[in-house]
Order: C-alpha cells, then structure tokens, then sequence
C-alpha cells in the first residue's frame, strides 16, 4: 500500500519547489489546502496524518472535504475550486510515480470544478478614488507611508503581494520612471509611474530610509496580506464621511486593481495593453472589466436611434452646403 507522506513531500519539493519551481505563493496555497486536507482526513478517519495512505484519499473521501470546505468553512465556490486544483495538481504527480494506483487517481482527477455564477466586478470611481486617497493623515509618518501605498496601488494595478513585497532597487525615477515587479506565474514585468506617482514615491523613500521594504511594517517586515486589506478599508470607510457611494461597496485592495483596470479602459487603452499592464496570462481576463463597464455602455446606448425613430442619412438642405460638406 502506497504511504501518503513521502509522496506528498515529494511532490512539494521535487515537483513544485525543483522542476516547476513556483512562486512561494502558490507553494503556500498548495500547503494550506493539504494541511485543511490532512486536519479533515484525521478527525474523519481516526489517523495521524503521517499513517495516512493514499487508497484513504479516494474520490468519496475528496468529494466530501470539499463539500466540508464549502459547506462547513463557508467558503465560497472559488475557494472550493482553489482547493481541488490543488489536489488534482498533487494526484497528477502519483499518477507517474506510483502507476499502480492508476484506477483510484484517475477517479480523483475526474472531479469536475464546481461551477458558479459571476457577479460583476466592483470599481471605484474617480470621485470615489480621491476620497479614498484623501483619507490617510499625511501629517504622521504612518498616515504618509499608507497614502504613497494607495497611491501607487491606484495608478499601478499591482496585485497586494506584488507591492508588500517591493524593494527600493525595484522603484526608477527620472526619465520613463516605473516600478519593476515579479508577478504571478514568476513573470517579471515593468508598469510606468506618472510624475505625480513619482513624487510621492520618491517624497516618502527620502523620508523612510528604508534599506530593503518599500512598505515595511511597524516591526520592519514585510506588511502582510491580512494588514493591507484592514488598512484599505478603514480609510474607505473613513472616506465614506465625505464619498457617501463609498459606504455601499466592500473596498478591498483588489478592488483599487479593478478601479485601475476599468479607468485604462475608459481612457480608450487596449485590451491586450492592459493584460500587459496588469500581468494576465490572456487578454481574455481583461473581458470580466468591459462587463462591468457601465460608462461604456451608457456611450453606446447614446449613440443608438430611439426606439421608433428611423435612422435616416444626413441630406443638407442647401446646394451650398452640400457643396461644403463635399470639401
């Protein structure tokens, strides 16, 4: 019978870490949906995780963790598909190493994805995105570190981990001033800062002195996920006293990347140059942005005939001037 633990820290360190050599956030995704895999497994059969075999996750047993994880946990359809991709991800690598398991793996890989309804995505507006920038106290130092942070987050559309984890060398000012990050899926990318987003960039380095974190914490470490999304919406809801809007949306730093996103392309940007700008895999990713685009469509539906009014040609009513619009 086939052991679970060696071939489960066999796939982390051979497989993630060595051959395909993942970023440490997906090693952390991948970790966290085995260690609530393992912690169900033991309260459900009885035994520790390390005398665990791999016949004891079969797809009855994975079928009910992950209605336990969206039933139990509540937590939504996307994380329950997170959590299956990662299974399936570690039972594709039994597959090559132990072929003789073959029947039961194959059972588990074919659990399909869950599917879910998609609701439209949550922007801010440019007077909903000023008082959110107007928030912070720029008379502490605190209050300046958390305005440059919003700032950049607004008018770069980085992703939270992308720029809790900048450091001073990854930031160029002078001339084509921007801010170099290494994005999901280990892909390095450049996004130009305005003067605007320059100054203040530069305004609070000066002031910090920081010698590696742009954003480093009270304890001088990295600000973690959790204290960027409380930080966000204490100054959305302190925004909300002068942005009345702002009290009706859940502001999270991914929203400020939405807002960034719905902005370009309200400016007329190109899809594939914001999927550049934003780091997407495809440019079909940016499609969930045009949806949600409500201004774009009130454009379109201005441009269209009322209804029971047909559409006719322009004719000048003059020689003359029919003379002048052939010019």
């Amino acid at each position: 019978m086939t052991s679970l633990a060696p071939l489960l820290q066999t796939f982390f360190i051979e497989r993630l870490q060595r051959q395909r050599q993942v970023s440490p956030h997906t090693i952390a995704a991948y970790r966290d949906a085995f260690r609530l895999l393992l912690g169900f497994a033991e309260k459900r059969l009885g035994k520790p995780p390390s005398h665990l075999l791999l016949a004891d996750v079969d797809a009855s047993f994975v079928s009910a963790f992950l209605d336990h994880v969206e039933k139990d946990r509540g937590n939504s359809v996307r994380s329950r598909n997170a959590r299956l991709a990662a299974i399936r991800s570690f039972f594709r690598f039994a597959a090559m190493r132990e072929p003789a398991d073959g029947a039961l793996i194959q059972r588990v890989l074919a659990i399909p994805q869950k599917r879910f309804d998609r609701a439209l995505i949550t922007s801010l507006n440019r007077a909903e995105l000023d008082a959110l920038l107007a928030a912070p106290d720029q008379l502490t130092r605190l209050g300046r570190r958390d305005y440059a942070l919003l700032v950049l987050a607004v008018q770069t559309g980085l992703r939270v981990s992308e720029f809790t984890s900048l450091r001073v060398e990854d930031l160029v000012f002078g001339a084509g001033a921007h801010v170099r990050c290494l994005g999901k899926g280990r892909k390095e990318r450049c996004t130009p800062l305005t003067r605007q987003t320059a100054a203040v960039m530069r305004a609070w380095l000066t002031e910090s002195r920081a010698t590696h974190l742009v954003f480093p914490s009270l304890r001088a470490t990295p600000l973690s996920r959790d204290a960027v999304e409380r930080l966000v919406s204490k100054y959305a809801h302190a925004a909300a006293g002068s942005c009345p809007t702002l009290a009706r949306k859940h502001v999270t730093p991914h929203v400020l990347r939405h807002s960034t996103a719905v902005g370009l392309l309200q400016a007329g940007v190109d899809r594939a140059v914001i999927a550049l700008w934003l780091g997407h895999e495809s440019v079909e990713t940016t499609q969930m942005y045009l949806d949600a685009d409500l201004t774009m469509k009130e454009r379109a539906l201005a441009r269209t005939a009322p209804l029971g009014v047909r559409s006719t040609r322009f004719r000048p009513r003059d020689s003359l001037l029919a003379f002048l619009e052939g010019l």
